[in-house]
């Protein structure tokens, strides 16, 4: 058969031949609108809905296939020279270098991943194009990362903004081995992006998604497989990529560090810190949650890019492999400010304040680990959060945040429900 390669089962073990689509086999730039390529990758994802099973061996055994794919897991035995011509294929597709398209958020702590990301597809040598929602002349494109968006041309990438929902328009007609969809919320936002990445041959489509849709345990920390929020927006769109791809993967971040990012968290208790404030923590402050640096984010996505059998039909706890407390936070970022922390705790509904206005975090254990990663991609975390917010401190001091006039009102309603004098603003 010329477009598949055939492995036979064991002769012992009674089981259907196992079939590596031929786009495993041969360039993508020569399989790319291929009617055969087209129909294998439909039936492999058709298999993988109906739990009728084509894809590796090595993929099947893994426990990070997703509940509400409805995947069934399997074990298969095979040959000893078929799992070196296995092994063989596999090593051939991870070391080629792709074509990988990113579709960025303009806004939020997500529009950092992506940025990331094309940072260390580029240093392994991989070819990328970032499309960016909106106009490249907006007010939102002087901010980071944007605004370092040169970091990325100078080292090869394409820039590109436009509307994710005619994205094909915005590429120009350019092809994709890999597209990584990091805007979308959910399935209305995303599906335009996926439906054209399908038609047009792409290989792997690969979605940031969020451990926010989880749903609470007492069990922490948050691990693949765990429960999710069913009426969450990403919940559907991680369902609707599982029957329209054989190659997909889903990563869900939490809080993200790394210079470049343009969201407030850690600068909320810089805020406080440098204008001898008390920081003022819901709760008791051990509530346990992760931070992860960005660089961490980019990593484990390129290895999903470099090993897409090992990611197809995964899910991934895309986050650092250590907890933090909100105490302990505040007590980090001021030892990256160089001096010390007055934490106060305080109960929201006591001092009538919603804690979710209040406080950049959420209330609550907020923990999950990035357990698939390590056993499925072989990642390793690289995040020192004493250490990164030593770097976000640097660019915190810089930009002369510190000393600007700024008001706290709630701040002010907390302290003096709990009894603390309220501090005079510094200008």
């Amino acid at each position: 058969m010329a477009s598949q390669l055939r492995i036979l089962p064991y002769p012992s073990i009674p089981c259907p031949p196992l079939i590596i689509p031929s786009s495993h086999l041969l360039p993508r730039q020569a399989m790319a609108f291929s009617p055969a390529a087209t129909a294998t990758a439909a039936a492999a994802a058709t298999a993988f809905t109906s739990g009728r099973i084509t894809s590796s061996p090595s993929s099947l055994s893994s426990p990070f296939l997703p509940r509400a794919a409805g995947a069934i897991v399997a074990r298969r035995r095979v040959a000893p020279t078929a799992h070196v011509a296995a092994v063989s294929v596999r090593a051939e597709a991870a070391g080629a270098k792709k074509s990988v398209l990113v579709v960025n958020t303009n806004s939020g702590g997500h529009a950092v991943i992506g940025f990331y990301f094309a940072k260390a597809l580029l240093a392994a040598g991989h070819a990328v194009t970032v499309l960016t929602v909106g106009d490249e002349g907006s007010d939102k494109m002087k901010k980071p990362p944007f605004s370092r968006f040169s970091e990325l041309t100078s080292a090869g990438a394409t820039t590109v903004w436009g509307d994710p929902a005619d994205v094909g328009a915005a590429v120009g007609g350019a092809t994709f081995d890999v597209v990584l969809e990091n805007n979308g919320k959910d399935l209305d936002a995303v599906r335009p992006v996926a439906d054209w990445a399908k038609s047009a041959g792409v290989g792997q489509f690969l979605f940031i998604s969020s451990a926010g849709i989880y749903t609470p345990t007492d069990q922490p920390p948050h691990v693949e497989g765990d429960a999710v929020k069913e009426s969450a927006g990403h919940v559907g769109v991680e369902k609707y990529i599982a029957a329209e791809f054989g190659s997909w993967a889903s990563f869900r971040p939490q809080y993200m560090i790394g210079s470049g990012n343009n969201k407030d968290c850690e600068e909320w208790f810089f805020d406080r810190i440098v204008r001898k404030r008390p920081v003022p923590i819901p709760g008791s402050g051990m509530q346990l949650t992760n931070i992860s640096h960005a660089r961490d984010l980019g990593s484990m996505l390129t290895l999903a890019v470099e090993n897409p059998d090992e990611a197809a039909g995964k899910i991934f706890n895309c986050v650092s492999d250590r907890a933090v407390t909100l105490d302990g936070l505040a007590k980090m970022c001021a030892a990256a400010a160089g001096t010390t922390a007055e934490i106060v705790h305080y109960d929201p509904a006591a001092a009538g304040v919603d804690a979710k206005k209040a406080f950049p975090f959420r209330n609550m254990h907020f923990y999950a680990e990035p357990r698939a990663a390590k056993e499925v991609l072989g990642w390793t975390s690289s995040t020192n959060l004493p250490e990164d917010l030593k770097e976000r401190f640097a660019e915190y001091a810089s930009s002369g945040r510190g000393e600007k006039a700024m008001t706290f009102d709630l701040d002010d309603k907390i302290l003096s429900a709990v009894g603390a004098a309220p501090v005079s603003v510094a200008a």
